[in-house]
Formats: structure tokens, sequence, C-alpha cells
């Protein structure tokens, strides 16, 4: 719902500003295409033909890893986009987020040009603040941060590794609130090192998800929903279809397509693998999967990989691979050691690529009063928002259907990251943000990601391998390299839990995710899988623990946590987990687009690194 307030948007300036956004995407029509050569998808016809359409391959960066796209282009306007097939991370789907990346390319209300301190400025006058600092920096750069997400992008690496040899003592923190820390913390802990998990669904005859919205909120989501659906067929021949078995706190897609499926407290699904399920599991050696949610502790990881091992699972239908990211962290701690730099003064310019620190970060970090004790910041972001709101300088980014670049899908397989269109504000790209850090304010998207990859691929057929590269969306023999049969650690038990108090856990939202869709009116206007709300965020309980407690729909309740407290609607829904209740993030926006702004409640607020 649009709620009606003099302070909130309105249904009717929310159709003026879709208008709006519509009008900018007919002007784009009429913008040259990028000037370097993009390659369709399909072989070309000799020249464009007005209301033909094009196609050309492409990938999206989401949370760091790539899902491979093919965009459907009206004479040099993308207008729709599906999965590439040839992709091993999409096989031709794509999800919610892909589909509504469209509009916000043409979102009237992204950052149009650099600022300062609020007002309009250069890219030069950027440059020329910074040359000094960067000239001390080459000398002693222990004062020099550099903050961004998760990153896969190879060409991204290679530039940051650059810059962190150019400038002795620089360091590089990467964070976003929805990361993958307890399955890093659980890999070390059981192999003593980061591995990445790759599991193969449609070898699975028993599923056991613990807390895992696998089919909608892992990196492989796309390709484990389709083979997941293959095995819920029984094939010709077959006499069996594969069973999935959930335990999960609050209810989710995968829950809802589960044989049997377990309504239980977070803290509480640890204790799920006993008894009925563990025979079912030993009846099928080297045919089931257990899987773990992020939210998952990390001793709760390191039992499921214990577990798949046992029952022959690992090399069947689990499989270990080196770390995809570029460089694997904890990123928690590693947002810790930037704000313990703050706090002390060792930082004197930090550089945020992407992400937004100020609105997302662990409220007990009190980024927001830190970061006032930094001489020089710098956000490179989409949108001006709160962390913009606190930097000296904002640089808009370039959206990914307007940049060259590349990145790695959960496999490791890289895409060729080509633009379908010229930029339609004064923006710059996270290569070229890098790329002037390391004295070189003028080179271009194209000209920085060919040149990582010539020196990847030497040789005079370099011209037929980036168009072939370019054209098909995938770059060949890019996988991650396997890693067979681990060697395990001991495994710590895991501790019993506090039984009596209500739980409270945070989740991304299954339409804006952690907030960087807020200012999508399509994804707004989405309803979420089960609760159906559109536009807002909410308390959810089981209707048991709304009872015992009074609350009815729509109340309006106090969560506290850890001292911290906020006020937000209850929204009582069967199948939730009694003694527990779910708040969604990436609401409660200050900063932002209309569209963004005072939607919900903001459950950052009370987030703490623990939680």
């Amino acid at each position: 719902m649009l709620p009606k307030s003099d302070d909130d948007l309105s249904r009717r300036d929310f159709l003026s500003l879709m208008a709006a956004s519509m009008a900018l995407a007919g002007v784009a029509g009429c913008k040259a295409e990028p000037p370097e050569k993009i390659v369709p998808y399909v072989r070309p016809p000799e020249e464009i033909l007005p209301g033909m359409p094009l196609y050309f391959a492409t990938a999206m960066p989401f949370s760091g890893y790539a899902v491979g796209l093919i965009v459907e282009s009206h004479e040099g306007r993308p207008i729709k986009v599906e999965g590439n097939p040839d992709h091993p991370a999409s096989l031709g789907a794509t999800d919610v987020f892909a589909q509504a990346s469209l509009l916000t390319l043409y979102d009237p209300e992204r950052a149009q040009t650099v600022t300062q301190s609020g007002q309009i400025s250069t890219w030069d006058s950027f440059i020329t603040e910074l040359r000094p600092k960067l000239d001390h920096f080459r000398v002693d750069g222990a004062g020099l941060r550099i903050l961004t997400e998760t990153v896969t992008s190879p060409t991204f690496a290679d530039l940051m590794k650059q810059l962190l040899s150019a400038y002795p003592g620089s360091r590089w923190h990467q964070y976003e609130p929805v990361n993958r820390d307890n399955a890093r913390a659980g890999a070390r802990m059981t192999f003593g090192r980061y591995i990445d998990i790759q599991y193969q669904f449609e070898k699975a005859d028993v599923i056991v998800s613990l807390d895992s919205d696998f089919l909608t909120t892992e990196p492989g989501k796309l390709r484990y929903a389709r083979e997941f659906a293959r095995r819920r067929k029984i094939a010709p021949g077959g006499t069996t279809m594969n069973r999935l078995y959930v335990a999960e706190s609050m209810p989710t897609i995968t829950g809802a397509m589960a044989d049997h499926r377990f309504s239980m407290r977070s803290s509480d699904v640890r204790s799920f693998l006993s008894g009925t399920i563990l025979e079912a599991l030993e009846r099928r050696h080297g045919t089931s999967i257990i899987i773990a949610g992020e939210s998952q502790q990390p001793e709760v990881h390191a039992l499921v990989h214990e577990m798949n091992q046992r029952l022959g699972n690992v090399g069947q239908t689990v499989f270990y691979s080196e770390p995809v990211e570029a460089n694997p962290v904890e990123q928690t701690q590693s947002l810790r050691d930037l704000v313990e730099d703050m706090k002390s003064g060792r930082v004197d310019t930090l550089i945020s690529i992407g992400g937004n620190p100020v609105y997302t970060t662990p409220a007990d970090f009190e980024f927001s009063t830190h970061i006032g004790q930094v001489q020089l910041r710098a956000q490179h972001s989409l949108y001006y928002d709160e962390t913009a709101a606190l930097s000296h300088w904002h640089i808009p980014e370039t959206y990914y259907l307007e940049s060259w670049g590349d990145g790695r899908a959960y496999d490791g397989t890289t895409s060729i990251i080509q633009p379908l269109i010229n930029p339609l504000y004064q923006s710059k790209s996270s290569y070229e943000l890098l790329s002037a850090l390391l004295g070189d304010p003028t080179r271009s998207n194209y000209e920085i990601v060919q040149a990582y990859w010539k020196k990847q691929q030497t040789g005079a057929d370099f011209d037929d391998f980036w168009t072939e590269a370019v054209r098909k969306g995938v770059v060949p023999n890019t996988e991650a390299h396997l890693v067979s049969d681990p060697a395990l650690r001991a495994i710590p038990p895991l501790q019993p839990v506090e039984s009596s108090s209500i739980e409270l856990n945070f989740r991304p939202d299954p339409a804006i995710w952690d907030g960087r869709w807020a200012n999508n009116a399509w994804l707004q206007e989405l309803p979420k899988p089960i609760t159906k709300l559109v536009w807002d965020n909410a308390a959810i309980l089981s209707p048991a623990t709304a009872s015992n407690l009074g609350i009815r729909n729509d109340d309006v309740i106090e969560i506290s946590d850890n001292g911290r407290t906020l006020e937000g609607p209850a929204l009582v829904v069967a199948g939730h987990a009694d003694q527990s209740i779910t708040v969604h993030l990436g609401y409660g926006r200050t900063r932002s687009g209309n569209i963004a702004k005072q939607k919900g409640f903001n459950a950052y607020s009370i987030r703490s690194a623990d939680s």
C-alpha cells in the first residue's frame, strides 16, 4: 500500500515518477550506442533495421556474483532482460532483480553529477583535490582505506592489487550487510581455510535445508531452482522424485516447496539433524544434500560439512572449490578493523566504492559517528544516499548496462559485461575510479577491461577470443578449480541455546534485498512471497506468539535488541516459528530517491554485529 501523508509519496507522485522514467527511456533511445564495438548474441544483420530488436549478452553483478543475461535492444535502447542459456549460473533464467534492473537504468533520481559537499562539481576538480593526497600515499599509504562490497571481478581485483602495491600501507576492506561470513567461518573452522561449496541438486534424492532459502537467495539460486525442479518430476522409466525437508523460522519459497516443513526458531535448527531425518539420509548414501543457510552460525556450517562427508555426498552432490571472490574475508571483522582505525585517527582518506555503509553497517559500530574523523571522504554509488550525505565527494556510479566490466558467477565462470547504452549521466565506473587513484583518470572502461584480458590471453588470436567471449557472455575455461577431498579438522560440539527468550531474526527483503533496490517502484509494488506485503516491512511473528503477547495485525509494537529500540507494525503469519520475530532489511531510508524515502522502518538501527 502507498501511505497517504504529506511527507510520503502519493500514488499520483509515484505515477509521475514512473512517467518520467519512461520519458527518459524514450530520450535514451536517441543517444548513441557505446563508441566501442559491442557484439550481438546472435549474428547481426548488416545494418540495424528500425523496429527489429537486437540481443546482446552481458551480466549483472549482484552481491558481487555475476548473473548471465541476454538483453533485448531496440535502436540502441535496452528494453527487456532474460537469462543467458549459455551461462551456467542462469541457464536462461532470471530473477525479479534482473527483470527490474531496467527500471533502475532509467531512474531519473539516480545521482547525475559529481558533487562536493552537496554542491555540483566536476570529475577534474575531484582529481585535483585528490592528487596531493595520492602523492603522499606513494611514500606512506597507511592513511588510505578502500571500502568495497563483495568483489569477484578479475579486472577490479587486478586494479586493487596494483593500488595496494603503489600505496604501501593502504588497506582494502569489504562489507555488505547480507554477506557470507558464517559460511566462510564455517569453512575455515572445518578445513583451515576458505573453500566455496557448489551443489548438484539434480543428483540428490533427499535434500535437507537448515534455514536455507536456496531457491531464492543463494548465489547459485537460478541453476539450483532449475535442477531442483527437474527432479520434482518422475523421469520416464523412473518411480521416484526428490524429497525435500526444510527446517526454518520464517516461511520461504523453499519451505513452501518442501515435502516436510518444520517450523522452529533459527537457533533451534541445529538440533534438527537427528532421528528420522538421519535415517532417511543414511539410506541415500551419496545421493543427498544437507545445506545450511547463511544466517546459521559457523558451527552449524561446520557440522554440515562433516555430515555431507560422512554421508558420501562430497564428490557426488556436494563439491568444494577454490573461492570465487577476489579477496575472501570475513566482512564484519574487516569492517570492525576499519572502524577501529577511524576511531583512533589512523584513516586520512576513505574511498567507499559501492554500498551504503552509513545506512547498512551494524548499529554498535557507530559508523556514522566515526566517519566524521576521516579528513577526506569520497563515496561512489548510484544514488546520493546516506553515506554520500556524510562524504565530502560523491561520484555517480555508472550502471552495469552502461559500462564495460567483468564478473564471476558462483561457480567461477567469468562473463564480460558489455554496455547496451551510453551513460545517461556524468558517471564513472569503479574501474575508472581505481584507475584515477592509480594516476590515470582518463582511461575508459573499455581500455581498462581489455588491458586486463590482453594480459590473460596472449597471442595473435586475442581479437577472436574477445569477440566470442563478448558475444556469448561467457569466457571459456574460467570455472573455479575444484578441491578434492579436503581434510576435515576436529569440529567443536554445538553449544546449547537459550530457549525461553524471543529470538529476533534479520533477513534480506524479498523485493528490495538490503535496500539497494529501494528506489525501484516495480520491486516496491511486487507482493512479497507468503506475506504479500508491498511498499513496507513489518515485524513478523506466529499466531501463538502474537496471542501470548496480546498482539494483533497492524498493531505498532516496540522491538528492542541490545539496548536499541524501534517501532514497527506487527504482521501475524501462519507457519512462522513461535518465540521468534523476523524483520526485513532495506526500509526506513532517509536519503535516496522519493520512491525509497520514509517507507517502513529501519531494521539496521537495532541490528548489531552479532545479530
